[in-house]
């Protein structure tokens, strides 16, 4: 072959790759874009999403309304509150004051805090870090939405929490705790010498020109803040109220797509902390048993259909957001919505999917199977502590946590089935003669083995007519500003809690429902004439009254 006809044949070969590539990256966006207008629409509460490859960005757009009442389109420029991804940048800045010798991950938190109440357990700040420290978290806390509004200092916020007993000994288990990042966050002001708000602002936003990132506060004008809304019985409402003074270093910064991005760039190059340092971070941690448990400093190990990741979410009074990593495909993705009715976690995580080709299957995917296929898996399984249980109902199998709600589940091949979600699956296989289960989801696996137990009895529900719901309509105070809201639609019965979702509640008999979505029932309680007076919510072991104010 000549030079020239060489020369030829190179050039057409380039041409080829680079229109294969944009046709590639065209269907990517394709793909994205009709997945996420289906999932956000155009006059419901918005997001905005953004992929990097190799640190730079290759897709970012936003969707749906960053404000309902002024029409506001939702931007990528938009701002708002982060929540629990905050916790990145609590431990990364625990992280640089080690290195700089100001403290270190093994001290003991009286250390810094001397008057600190630990039972008698040694709680270190490697145990606020990974959420093993036993310690109660304050946001599970009955009381938690009466002080919603109230601002605290870091101090005023401990004393709500420091003097519950411990859930455990630290170190023997893993329970994600916000009472944790609230000691990080104080002692990083011990330590450094600084507020929280002043460190991560200086030290980290302002060094890594971070310029649409804040501490979080609802009284400063910040440009191009996305309103924050809920759900309520009759569409999307404005959320509640919540002081930033109180996720503080566990929840409090806002920020955009475009900075997030700029932040998983410093990490990845180590412009804060060292490369060791962010590998104590991001590759989970041990108990004191030896078992490894999936949170590391800040971050969850994760993974994305056999890909490598890291990451985190969050949610706050209204908003929901997650950010993940993909080290081996250098690809990061972030997801950032103003509303708290739709976790963004799922959805950024099947962009990751689509983004390195291997994306998650679908329901619609499901492959048939005969009725022995469909039986032969059927069983309790045990998991840890936890027992899960396969089912067949009318030809629909199904997957039952114990004390939680019956999933359908939809197979991929005769032994591997998907739940709807489809970032969530078991593959089932035989093992010294018992059926076991891999049950993988949120970037976790675990095996159960097949035990001899019976799946519990459905309950089961019964019909009322229109007439006799309309007694149960009413507004339902368990605790001063914490209201059960009472509805009726259709002729199905809904109840909404204060900054909550409203979900559907199904009879049981007369004045006895239950609720499919979580493992909670309601009784109506009558007073002598026949007259509902109150309610009673039983759930997680409580029972919790609530008397009829409207």
């Amino acid at each position: 072959m000549t030079p020239i006809k060489s020369l030829k044949t190179l050039f057409l070969l380039l041409v080829t790759l680079g229109i294969s590539y944009l046709s590639e990256a065209q269907n990517l966006e394709q793909q994205i874009d009709a997945f996420m207008a289906s999932e956000y629409k155009a006059n419901e509460p918005g997001a905005s999403v953004l992929i990097a490859r190799d640190g730079k960005t290759i897709y970012k757009k936003a969707f749906g309304q960053a404000n309902l009442e002024l029409n506001v389109p939702m931007t990528t420029q938009n701002v708002v509150e982060i929540g629990s991804i905050t916790k990145q940048f609590t431990a990364v800045a625990i992280l640089m004051l080690e290195e700089q010798g100001k403290l270190n991950i093994n001290d003991i938190i009286t250390k810094f805090i001397p008057d600190y109440p630990t039972m008698g357990k040694t709680v270190t700040v490697h145990h606020l870090l990974n959420h093993t420290s036993g310690i109660k978290s304050y946001t599970g806390m009955k009381d938690f939405r009466k002080m919603a509004a109230t601002d605290m200092t870091p101090l005023e916020l401990i004393d709500v929490f420091k003097n519950e007993p411990m859930d455990f000994d630290p170190g023997e288990d893993f329970r994600y705790n916000n009472s944790g990042y609230i000691l990080l966050g104080y002692i990083i002001e011990v330590a450094s010498g600084q507020t929280y708000e002043d460190f991560i602002e200086k030290e980290i936003f302002q060094k890594l020109g971070m310029y649409n990132s804040y501490y979080g506060s609802k009284k400063e004008i910040i440009e191009h803040r996305a309103t924050g809304y809920s759900m309520a019985d009759n569409g999307y409402v404005n959320a509640d109220y919540l002081s930033l003074t109180l996720p503080y270093a566990a929840g409090s910064i806002m920020s955009t797509v475009d900075d997030l991005l700029i932040w998983q760039n410093a990490i990845v190059n180590n412009k804060l902390i060292k490369k060791s340092s962010l590998e104590k971070a991001i590759r989970g941690s041990e108990l004191n048993s030896g078992k490894h448990i999936s949170y590391g400093y800040g971050w969850f190990e994760d993974d994305v259909n056999g890909s490598n990741a890291y990451q985190h979410g969050g949610g706050i009074f209204g908003y929901t957001t997650m950010g993940i990593y993909l080290p081996e495909e250098k690809l990061y993705v972030a997801g950032l919505t103003n509303c708290n009715c739709k976790d963004i976690s799922g959805v950024i995580t099947k962009i990751a999917a689509m983004a390195i080709n291997k994306p998650f299957p679908k329901k619609e995917d499901a492959v048939s199977l005969s009725e022995e296929q469909q039986q032969k898996w059927l069983g309790a399984y045990q998991f840890d502590n936890v027992v899960r249980y396969v089912t067949l109902t009318d030809g629909q199998l199904y997957s039952q946590r114990e004390g939680s709600t019956n999933l359908e589940i939809y197979p991929m091949s005769p032994n591997t089935f998907i739940f709807e979600n489809g970032t969530t699956s078991y593959t089932f296989s035989m093992k010294d003669g018992k059926k076991q289960a891999l049950f993988k989801g949120s970037g976790q696996e675990v095996i159960g083995v097949e035990i001899d137990k019976a799946a519990p009895e459905p309950k089961k529900e019964i019909t009322l007519s229109p007439d006799a719901l309309v007694q149960y309509i009413g507004k339902f105070e368990l605790q001063p500003g914490f209201i059960i809201t009472v509805t009726t639609n259709d002729g199905r019965l809904f109840a909404q809690a204060t900054g909550q979702p409203q979900f559907e509640l199904f009879a049981e008999d007369e004045d006895t429902f239950f609720l499919k979505v979580v493992p909670a029932s309601v009784d109506f309680n009558k007073d002598n004439e026949g007259n509902i007076e109150s309610l009673t919510l039983h759930q997680n072991g409580q029972h919790m009254e609530g008397k009829k104010i409207e």
